[in-house]
């Protein structure tokens, strides 16, 4: 068994948020996400094909979910249950702060 830590050599983000898969099985994919002021580009909606469930360990961040009025404004603590096919975005990250999110994808 090897102990790792989920804040251990955080990548630095500039342009694009920082995605690595920390474990995968059958129907499942655990990734940690790393952002610092990335937003979904203006107009663009994200689908998944499958549901996510997603959760910010560190910083802050707002969703936009297609249809709604109101952002859900995610800090550390968090989780949101993201079902799949629902059209979302991300409005914005922190900007001086690094989010790091951990997102479960399940199939």
């Amino acid at each position: 068994m090897i102990i790792r830590n989920i804040y251990s050599h955080l990548p630095g983000v500039r342009k694009r948020e920082a995605f690595k898969t920390l474990a995968r099985g059958k129907g499942f994919r655990l990734e940690r996400i790393v952002s610092k002021g990335q937003a979904t580009v203006k107009g663009k909606w994200l689908k998944e094909r499958s549901a996510e469930w997603a959760i910010v360990l560190q910083g802050k961040a707002s969703l936009l979910f297609k249809g709604k009025k109101e952002k859900c404004i995610l800090k550390a603590g968090d989780y949101i249950f993201i079902p799949a096919n629902t059209l979302h975005r991300v409005e914005w990250t922190h900007p001086k702060q690094k989010t790091v999110w951990l997102a479960l994808h399940l199939r």
